[in-house]
């Protein structure tokens, strides 16, 4: 049986960010890999943010070409096709 491809995630956060700690924690848990960029060290990365988002804040996923603001289990589940746990 193969291994199942996920999208490419890349999770922006902030060192100072609870909810990104959260993020990045519940995708390893899951097996899946993450890119993180810190907008808090990245100004061009931030900017990108606002840019994807017309907002600042964080955790902002990228989950294949799908932007997600926020932490929600659910919705990251019904996006890289998890069931949940």
């Amino acid at each position: 049986m193969g291994t199942k491809r996920y999208p490419r995630v890349i999770l922006f956060s902030s060192g100072s960010c609870p909810w990104c700690s959260r993020t990045k924690s519940y995708l390893r848990q899951k097996g899946i890999r993450v890119k993180e960029v810190r907008v808090d060290k990245d100004p061009d990365a931030a900017k990108d943010v606002v840019r994807m988002t017309g907002q600042m804040g964080v955790p902002v996923l990228l989950i294949g070409t799908t932007k997600m603001v926020g932490f929600d289990k659910g919705r990251i589940d019904r996006l890289l096709g998890l069931k949940r746990s």
